[in-house]
């Protein structure tokens, strides 16, 4: 038995949204026109449905890359053919927050996918993917950013102090300004993990992440302006899917 309790022959979607927060994907299958529940065992909770009468799979990875890489693993045994992984991102520019980080590729800074692949193996998103989901947040009536991502293994350490850190005398504002001095517009703990396998796999990957912080949780958005900016990202996600299955068929 695996670990998403799906089985080898258990029909799952094409279209596959993997979303780091199992309670989210509560708040997208509400938006699905016949949310089948599938399971829901440890960190992965796992929908099937169709959203304006396509099929999609959503189901949540949980936090960093090890268990992002089984949920990609496990819904590729069961075909899935195009990965979105949707999210919320820590800017790296106060100008971001709020916004869609769409990124076009990420650093794997995280340790997981140096088991699938060498260092300088590229975490890049499938092009065509990528411009639907530009084209479905513009037509929200959201701003996005084709930039730079770069994903982490240590959320304490790399993207907030800790007690810890702070005794080990770490600083975070180093990391955080290399990083803009490299381009990197968000940090993040899964896209790198989601691209390189998909581009492993041979499917279509593309990662959808809206600011809802800035770095070392400097500010955030918090509120209803949370909800509805988390709102509008599942909303993206599946527009973004029908689109591109539109053109797909």
């Amino acid at each position: 038995m695996n670990t998403l309790y799906l089985k080898a022959d258990e029909s799952v979607s094409k279209y596959v949204i993997l979303s780091g927060d199992p309670w989210r994907v509560e708040l997208l299958a509400g938006m699905l026109d016949d949310p089948q529940h599938v399971a829901f065992a440890r960190e992965f909770n796992t929908y099937n449905g169709t959203y304006r009468g396509v099929p999609v799979t959503i189901s949540s990875t949980g936090i960093g890359g090890p268990s992002a890489a089984i949920a990609m693993e496990e819904l590729y045994e069961c075909g899935m053919e195009v990965a979105v992984r949707m999210g919320t991102v820590m800017a790296l520019s106060s100008d971001l927050l709020g916004k869609f980080l769409i990124p076009v590729a990420s650093m794997r800074e995280e340790g997981t996918t140096a088991a699938y692949a060498p260092p300088g193996y590229p975490a890049v998103a499938d092009t065509e993917l990528l411009l639907h989901m530009n084209a479905a947040v513009a037509a929200a009536g959201g701003e996005y950013v084709n930039g730079l991502n770069c994903t982490v293994d240590a959320f304490y350490t790399q993207m907030k102090e800790s007690r810890l850190s702070r005794q080990r005398g770490s600083d975070l504002a180093a990391g955080f300004d290399r990083l803009r001095a490299l381009g990197v517009a968000g940090l993040d703990m899964e896209s790198s993990c989601v691209l390189t396998l998909g581009r492993l796999m041979g499917i279509r990957a593309v990662v959808v992440t809206v600011a809802t912080v800035l770095e070392g949780l400097s500010g955030a958005l918090e509120g209803q302006a949370r909800k509805d900016a988390e709102a509008l990202l599942c909303r993206v996600a599946l527009d973004g899917i029908h689109r591109f299955a539109q053109k797909d068929a």
